[in-house]
């Protein structure tokens, strides 16, 4: 993959990393749940299990893709727009302004955490931040977005930016095996109000966090700070 080539550029849309050739080839690189992307200096050491793809520089530094869990995916195609995910992706959730989020959400027929998770409407927003954001902005998991007023949802789409840049400054969220690109875990899983923390006390109310499967995915809310305008039933 990409053998003869200079890196010119690595572009990102959410989750998913297209590393661009100088000729225009493209690898893309989605980490699903658990994938990493590790590299090493020339003669430095990388973890070698479950890794899936290693790809070797002139150099002599390597930098591998590493899924232990298997969710996620690896790509080449002559351009970064023929690769698969690419052009089914919505706008970066970290470049995103709160008027397009409130437009992209309000239409949707679905708990507001399930169309948060859709990676079409808005990439990049996984289960952690989907909770944690809607916890940011006082609104229940199982919401209908279209009973929310423009401005609310604008909001919700102001907490996911500042949410998810809170997390990349301190290296995102390490609870079981991701890791940042040296190898190094993130620091945001200690900042979590509620993911995770089913049953436990809110840490802005003190109310008891409750929980409940949305869109298959674990989710947990407080229902003292957490408003449910008009509840959607999750399918």
């Amino acid at each position: 993959m990409l053998e003869g080539a200079v890196i010119d550029r690595i572009d990102r849309r959410g989750k998913l990393m297209a590393i661009i050739g100088d000729d225009g080839r493209a690898i893309g690189v989605h980490l699903g749940m658990s994938g990493q992307v590790l590299w090493a200096a020339a003669g430095g050491r990388l973890s070698t299990d479950h890794v899936h793809a290693t790809w070797r520089l002139d150099d002599g530094s390597r930098f591998v893709f590493r899924d232990p869990r298997r969710f996620g995916g690896v790509w080449m195609f002559a351009s970064r727009d023929e690769l698969p995910p690419w052009q089914s992706l919505g706008p970066d959730a970290l470049k995103i302004t709160p008027s397009e989020f409130a437009a992209r959400l309000r239409g949707a027929k679905r708990p507001i955490k399930a169309a948060l998770l859709d990676q079409g409407l808005v990439a990049g927003i996984g289960n952690i931040y989907a909770d944690e954001a809607l916890h940011r902005a006082g609104i229940h998991p199982l919401t209908q977005p279209s009973s929310l007023e423009p401005d609310r949802l604008e909001r919700l789409g102001a907490a996911v930016v500042e949410l998810l840049q809170d997390a990349v400054a301190v290296g995102g969220s390490t609870l079981r095996d991701y890791r940042a690109a040296d190898g190094e875990p993130g620091g945001y899983q200690h900042a979590h109000r509620v993911y995770g923390r089913s049953g436990l006390e809110c840490l802005t109310c003190g109310r008891g966090l409750s929980t409940a499967r949305i869109a298959q995915r674990t989710t947990v809310w407080c229902p003292g700070c957490q408003e449910c305008v008009q509840p959607v039933p999750d399918e």
